[in-house]
């Protein structure tokens, strides 16, 4: 080879080599376009997620639609640097890349009815692809639909055969307009023109279209009018609203009693997509009784779209329905047609026809169990479970398969040569999880559509003694009445184990307490081995044990045996066994207590206080106090709930001085029990007197104790020289010293009162209200006061002999000597 090279004056031009080398280097850059360009159809369905974008039909070449930049995340200048381009299926060029800014610009107008016609949404995928490095991004332009069709009847003039007699209410099917644009902006109603005879109803179909019926109103008259023309309008929901007319021509007919009948109301047909063109499809036939013109049909379609139209074509005479041209699964999977067989006279009938297009792919995947274990051991991991084959007679992507098992299973399938599989444990199996598997290994093509085979099996996982048995309660309490009947039920312990069979079989036995080591257990409660039932062995007091706690073990018949425990507590509930017991007064055999009030008090005065107690505990041992008896009823009261005794009313001269009171105790139990106790009042002028008189009931003491009464008589005696002067109520003092450090008498003042009879807590003992207390009892053969809180009385001129009336009156019914 020859290289001639031509001067230039700056350099040399090549000729030779030089172009041959530059030949050789455009190939080169060829080669590695194609070689991009089939690594780019090979990923075509792969990439990351798609990139929506949106524009109306009909805008302007040059419109904005996206940043690419932005939106795929790149720096500035870098879509120009790595040779960015947009690329459509079908080789169609629907966006540009702005030179300059590399925005993505529409390349040319877009019809969304030529693109897409009634499929909705419009979507049109595309690909962005960067050269250096190979890159590529998955992106879509969605069409949006604009108002840009009006309605449009197949046929300018709609003509109607209508008998005469035709009853009023009777409704007549329209031909429906056709409209490219979807959504609101198709048809949406019907109107018709005015007149005196017919009005429109618009009928909603289950496909979704709108449909016009003529409905009669006022029954026609040939002889008065034979034809009637009439507009039908109709209207997309656009805004503003196109519309589109037909004339609706109506014929009046004389009667022709019988209408044309198909012999189904609907016709299933399935055909297979590849059928060639004039394929027979399905011949519908229809009958009419009448004769001549009137029971001459011919058949035709109705209300059928432009896709059954331009599909399918049917004779008119015959019936018969052949393809029209290539049909296409991908595209149309079904048609939905109406004939309608019209005969001589004007009558009609109707049929339907559903036609489904079927796919051409024949055979399923087969598969062959090799090897299958059904029975398989927990918590053993890598177990085998099933070795399978598959195939499929087709061939292509129809021949190709994948296996799969459902997810979230604990199981594998290993790929072990080609179409044999293994199905493995994922990892050791717990039956107490799950006991058995059902497993469905889906065997699919790659075929359109796909076929696929399901083969189902079942695994069952065998027991092992993992588990001890589990309470269902960490803790019981049982509550028991007190004072039950032996070999009472009085509750249950329930363990199951999830494990099975004998694993799973629980036995139950009793524990002692690790804190009381020492309680009778064995005497108080025993359990049922098999079931968990507790039993009270013996009757119970809640005054001796209110409580206590045991354990109970469970233990399965596994091996080895594994068991848990569970804490008893049972409490005994108290019952109403205890009567009240009255601690004041005293009511021991020996004399009762009697109380003295002043004639002076008011009503209300505090005459003392019965206190009781109850051994029962809760509402058992709430006390309420009533008064059942009294010598003078209306003069004392009981107070319910706190057993003090005091004055109903002022008292007054014409009161008894003695007064005997009878006082009830009673629980709140069910049934309640109750306790008495009887009191003694003796109604006194005042306690100037060192000595007051006792009553009668110590009138036997009073003479077997003859210094009783000298004191007595001393005691008046200073208490009359008390009321003359001030040095005789001194000399009483002195007195009255004298006979208490003698033993003659008991004086406590308030400060020294008796521990016992101080009311600390609210309970039942004497308060510090308390004014007097005077208690003489019969059998000690002395007398005792006490004196809680001495006060001069008043006297209002009362004489010496008053006094010795006062003195021989205690003399009598106390008994002093």
């Amino acid at each position: 080879m020859v290289d001639v090279m031509m001067g230039t004056g700056k350099g040399f031009f090549p000729l030779g080599s030089d172009i041959m080398e530059m030949a050789r280097t455009k190939v080169h850059r060829k080669k590695r376009q194609v070689a991009i360009l089939i690594i780019w159809m090979l990923l075509w369905e792969a990439g990351s997620e798609s990139i929506q974008y949106s524009v109306l039909e009909e805008s302007e070449r040059g419109t904005f639609v996206a940043n690419l930049t932005k939106d795929l995340g790149l720096g500035r200048g870098e879509l120009a640097a790595r040779g960015a381009r947009v690329v459509f299926k079908g080789n169609r060029q629907h966006l540009q890349l702005d030179p300059q800014t590399h925005d993505l610009l529409l390349n040319e107008k877009l019809d969304r009815e030529e693109l897409c016609g009634s499929t909705e949404p419009c979507v049109l995928p595309f690909q962005v692809l960067l050269e250096n490095p190979l890159q590529f991004f998955q992106a879509a332009l969605r069409l949006r639909d604009i108002n840009d069709h009006a309605p449009e009847f197949l046929e300018n003039e709609i003509l109607l055969k209508i008998s005469e007699s035709s009853h009023p209410g009777t409704a007549f099917p329209l031909k429906i307009a056709q409209d490219l644009d979807v959504g609101s902006n198709t048809v949406q109603n019907y109107t018709i023109s005015t007149n005196s005879h017919f009005h429109l109803f618009t009928r909603n179909h289950s496909d979704g279209r709108r449909y016009p019926e003529l409905v009669l109103d006022k029954v026609l008259d040939r002889e008065e009018q034979s034809e009637l023309r009439l507009t039908l309008t109709a209207l997309d929901g656009g805004s503003p609203p196109r519309t589109g007319t037909s004339q609706v021509v109506i014929v009046v007919l004389d009667i022709n009693d019988n209408a044309p009948e198909f012999a189904q109301l609907l016709y299933k047909v399935q055909i297979p997509e590849n059928s060639p063109i004039g394929s027979h499809v399905i011949t519908v036939t229809a009958r009419d009784l009448d004769a001549g013109t009137h029971g001459e049909l011919s058949y035709s379609f109705f209300q059928s779209s432009n896709q059954v139209m331009q599909a399918f074509e049917i004779n008119a005479v015959t019936g018969e329905i052949r393809l029209k041209k290539l049909l296409d699964y991908e595209e149309i999977q079904s048609y939905r047609m109406e004939i309608e067989a019209s005969d001589g006279g004007g009558l009609s009938g109707k049929c339907t026809i559903a036609i489904e297009v079927m796919d051409v792919n024949d055979n399923t995947p087969e598969l062959t169990m090799s090897v299958f274990t059904s029975d398989i051991p927990e918590n053993t991991p890598d177990t085998v479970v099933a070795i399978f084959g598959i195939s499929d007679p087709d061939s292509g992507e129809n021949g190709k398969m994948m296996c799969s098992i459902q997810d979230h299973l604990p199981f594998l399938l290993k790929l072990s040569v080609e179409n044999f599989y293994t199905l493995v444990t994922e990892r050791p199996l717990d039956r107490e999880t799950q006991a058995e598997y059902n497993i469905t290994i889906t065997v699919t093509d790659l075929g359109t559509p796909r076929l696929k085979t399901q083969h189902n099996l079942t695994v069952t996982v065998s027991d092992v003694n993992d588990n001890a048995p589990a309470f269902s309660q960490s803790s019981y309490t049982l509550r028991v009445r007190e004072n039950n009947s032996p070999a009472l039920h009085i509750g249950s312990v329930s363990a199951t184990d999830r494990d099975a069979g004998a694993n799973a079989q629980v036995t139950y036995s009793l524990l002692l307490p690790p804190h009381d080591p020492h309680l009778p257990l064995a005497s108080l409660v025993s359990i049922n081995a098999d079931n968990g039932q507790l039993f009270a062995l013996r009757a119970l007091d809640y005054e001796a044990l209110q409580a206590f706690e045991f354990g109970v073990r469970a233990a399965d018949r596994g091996s080895p045996a594994l068991s848990s425990q569970a804490l008893v507590r049972v409490l005994v509930v108290d019952a109403n066994d205890n009567a009240p017991f009255v601690l004041y007064p005293l009511q021991n055999g020996s004399a009762p207590c009697t109380e003295l009030v002043p004639r002076a008090a008011e009503a209300g005065y505090l005459v003392t206080k019965v206190v009781a107690v109850d051994g029962d505990s809760g509402q058992n041992a709430w006390l309420s106090y009533q008064l059942l008896k009294a010598t003078e009823p209306g003069l004392f009261g009981v107070w319910a709930h706190n057993g003090e005794v005091r004055t109903a009313r002022l008292l007054s001269e014409r009161d008894a001085v003695k007064h005997r009171l009878l006082v009830l105790v009673k629980d709140n139990g069910e049934p309640p029990l109750s306790a008495s106790v009887t009191l003694h009042v003796l109604l006194v002028d005042g306690f100037s007197q060192p000595y007051l008189p006792l009553p009668d009931v110590a009138a036997a003491e009073a003479r077997a104790d003859p210094l009783t009464v000298y004191l007595v008589i001393a005691l008046a005696s200073v208490s009359s020289l008390f009321l003359v002067s001030v040095l005789v109520f001194v000399a009483v003092r002195l007195c009255r010293r004298s006979r208490a450090a003698s033993g003659g008498g008991c004086s406590v003042s308030e400060g020294q009162f008796a521990g016992h009879l101080v009311d600390v807590s609210g309970t039942g003992t004497l308060s510090h209200s308390y004014q007097y207390e005077v208690c003489l009892r019969g059998g000690s053969g002395t007398g005792e006061f006490k004196f809680l809180k001495p006060i001069i009385p008043n006297f209002v001129g009362e004489g010496a002999d008053r006094g010795t009336e006062e003195n021989s009156h205690f003399r009598n019914h106390f008994g002093f000597s």
